[in-house]
């Protein structure tokens, strides 16, 4: 049961070990909620969510601690405010909502622990006036600020040195900085900021910076030293570095054991940003797919490297959870079977590899089918077995086959039962012509007839 992980932090694949195997602690960066999320958003929760269920079966549901917060005061949450006139609460409240709507219908687990960050500005207020006591930090006319210069190994995350942050480049030159890759702690309220974005403070009126906040409540719900802390790639630098920084200058420790990051998702050979105006919206694609379809293709490709998003990969998805679940079907009812395949475990363990996992789960379909084809009971309840453990772990195969191949269970698949039925009691009284009516009608519905020895079912195509 030996997990592998690449932690970033020394770029490459470690033995992972937790502090205390009765509570593995994980902490993700989550939304910052002033808008919709986009697909791209949803690679850390579904890379991460795959982690959290490997170390649940490894050392139990109960002690795998998996915190991922809500970014609820920000510039753009601010700025969302002003341009609409909705209080905070109001923008912050409906897309957290809708954030987490999203995740669950892609089959995320909840977090254990969701922390929002305007209800933590204490802690963050006292991690600050730690950093200025210690003379990690300053107070300029605009705000507070870190000293990158007052940390010796600041950039050993990213492996930046500070002299590769040339001015202009990443930090715009500040005369309020003593540096310009100085970071603000906190944020002085400027004129025309709205009332529910500031608070007091031993230095003034106004709102923390956003590093902070992850400091703050990492240390609050997981301690001041967590075994794993994940996120996209594009957090590694500047927020994940400054996160260390504050953090361990402030508490004296290391800030996590393990640091893991997701690679990008491309549309068109670009990443795709909000910035580049190529986002393609998680409520959207959800519109159109399954949740499972979205997942698998996101596990399709390892979770480092970059993946090219695409109506193919989407299309192939769809088809290849179809012929699993089509393997499943036909084991559906035999039951009574024992787990015997590591394959998909085995691949986890090995720095969460999952086209290798999913690879494993096709296989186990095509013993599922060769044990329906011999009609071999025993075989076919292992398969069975097999397939939902290893749905169980990625987060797949949640649904019945029955449910799958109808599109989920609405209220229309009732008359299209009733259709099926009076197809069936239509070819028991050999009136053909009528049962034939009615599979034309069905199919002209997009609804496909499988008739077999244990009678009539049905799917959507």
């Amino acid at each position: 049961m030996t997990i592998r992980l690449y932690d970033t932090a020394v770029r490459k694949k470690r033995v992972f070990q937790p502090q205390d195997p009765a509570r593995v602690t994980m902490y993700v960066c989550g939304p910052t909620v002033y808008n919709y999320a986009h697909i791209g958003n949803a690679r850390p929760p579904i890379v991460f969510d795959v982690l959290r269920r490997l170390l649940m079966r490894v050392y139990g549901d109960d002690a795998v601690i998996y915190a991922r917060n809500i970014t609820d005061i920000e510039d753009k949450i601010i700025k969302a405010s002003l341009e609409s006139g909705q209080p905070i609460a109001e923008i912050t409240k409906k897309f957290a909502a809708i954030y987490n709507a999203d995740t669950s219908a892609l089959n995320v687990l909840p977090p254990s622990i969701e922390p929002w960050a305007t209800d933590h500005v204490g802690e963050m207020i006292e991690i600050i006036e730690k950093l200025v006591r210690k003379s990690y930090a300053y107070v300029g006319k605009e705000g507070v600020w870190f000293s990158v210069n007052s940390m010796p190994d600041y950039g050993k995350l990213s492996g930046r040195k500070l002299e590769d942050n040339e001015a202009g480049a990443r930090v715009a030159v500040d005369d309020d900085k003593r540096d310009p890759a100085d970071f603000a702690l906190w944020k002085f309220a400027k004129e025309g900021e709205p009332e529910d974005a500031i608070w007091d403070s031993p230095w003034g009126r106004g709102r923390p910076g956003w590093h902070i906040e992850c400091s703050a409540m990492a240390a609050k719900h997981l301690g001041k030293t967590i075994d794993i802390h994940g996120g996209g790639i594009d957090l590694q630098f500047p927020h994940h570095e400054n996160e260390i920084a504050q953090s361990e200058c402030a508490h004296g420790e290391i800030m996590a054991n393990y640091w893991m990051h997701n690679g990008f998702l491309d549309m068109g050979g670009e990443k795709m940003s909000k910035s580049l105006g190529n986002v393609v919206l998680v409520h959207e694609l959800l519109e159109q797919w399954h949740g499972e379809v979205l997942r698998f293709a996101m596990l399709s490709g390892h979770y480092r490297a970059p993946l090219d998003w695409t109506e193919g990969l989407l299309k192939q998805a769809k088809t290849t959870l179809d012929r699993i679940y089509g393997a499943l079907r036909r084991v559906w009812e035999a039951e009574g079977g024992r787990i015997d395949d590591r394959g998909i475990f085995d691949a986890l363990c090995d720095d969460l590899n999952t086209p290798e996992a999913l690879a494993s789960l096709s296989r186990i379909a095509g013993e599922a089918n060769m044990a329906a084809d011999k009609g071999d009971a025993d075989a076919m309840a292992t398969a069975r077995a097999n397939l939902l453990d290893a749905g169980e772990l990625l987060g797949l195969l949640t649904l019945t086959p029955k449910a799958w191949e109808q599109g989920g269970d609405d209220d229309g698949n009732d008359r299209i039962d009733a259709l099926v039925q009076a197809r069936i009691d239509a070819r028991a009284a050999k009136d053909w012509a009528e049962a034939d009516r009615i599979r034309d009608e069905l199919a002209a519905k997009g609804i496909e007839i499988m008739d077999g020895a244990g009678g009539s079912t049905w799917r959507r195509v």
